[in-house]
């Protein structure tokens, strides 16, 4: 297929002024390599009557999404970044929730942004049930979102391989798992506490819906934005966080180079950062 630098950049430009995705020049031959197995399955003969077809035609939605999936990588599993989680656990929740018990408001909120196919919201739910001191008093909801579709219905079913569930500690695989055969199914008690739904960070009357959340998880995302998009999506989620609230970004992400509203803060030796409270 016939796939010069000025069609990567027209494509390129179309997909960030759509999602805020970006990707760097260098990676051409991987954008070049997904868009080819689109074409071919769309029956397409060269990338302009491609192109064409994602600019006018009455279905250029649906297939700009297919293309999007394939572009995103979905390699996640339960317990990722273990040690940024215990930082959560056993720091950053009993300090929301104690504040929050002073108030009587027994509400906690989560949104796992970038969701994937599911291991991470349902690790979170896992973490509320197993920490909360008397988790049933709690109204409970972790809402977690994504821009593929494939990936959220994978994670609605909460059917998973070995791969995913080889890092659940086994006192808590023995709760919240069932086996079957090859497969391992997470059970209702931490399934029904996760909310799916289709979310594009980048577009403005989707993203504003959300608010009100004590933590938010946003790990290994906003490496896929540059810095005029990333800016955007961190400014939406500090609008979205409660005052006192944290954000979790991935291992090699850094806020101190997006936005300097946020406190830094070191919790059981992570680095998170907080939504400074009201005074």
């Amino acid at each position: 297929m016939e796939f010069s630098f000025h069609d990567f950049i027209k494509l390129r430009d179309l997909i960030y002024k759509k999602t805020g995705l970006f990707f760097e020049e260098k990676k051409i031959y991987f954008v070049k390599k997904r868009v080819n197995k689109r074409m071919e399955e769309g029956g397409f003969n060269d990338f302009s009557t491609y192109y064409k077809f994602l600019l006018f035609d009455s279905n250029k939605e649906d297939e700009l999404q297919k293309l999007i999936e394939l572009l995103t990588t979905n390699e996640t599993y339960f317990f990722r970044e273990f040690e940024q989680l215990q930082s959560f656990a056993e720091h950053c929740l009993p300090e929301v929730c104690e504040k929050k018990e002073k108030n009587k408001d027994y509400n906690l909120r989560i949104w796992s942004a970038g969701c994937s196919t599911g291991e991470e919201p349902y690790t979170l739910s896992i973490i509320l049930l197993e920490m909360l001191d008397n988790p049933y008093l709690w109204k409970k909801e972790i809402i977690a979102t994504d821009i593929d579709t494939m990936a959220l219905e994978k994670a609605k079913r909460g059917v998973y391989g070995y791969r995913s569930i080889k890092n659940v500690p086994e006192d808590y695989f023995a709760k919240y798992f069932v086996n079957n055969g090859d497969e391992y199914r997470i059970k209702l008690t931490a399934k029904s506490i996760v909310k799916f739904a289709k979310i594009n960070l980048y577009d403005d009357n989707e993203i504003r819906k959300l608010k009100n959340f004590d933590f938010i998880f946003c790990r290994n995302v906003l490496i896929y934005f540059n810095d005029i998009s990333r800016k955007k999506v961190v400014n939406y989620f500090y609008e979205a966080l409660n005052p006192g609230g944290y954000i979790f970004l991935g291992h090699s992400e850094s806020m101190s180079r997006i936005s300097s509203a946020f406190r830094i803060k070191r919790k059981g030796g992570f680095i998170v950062y907080q939504k400074p409270e009201v005074i």
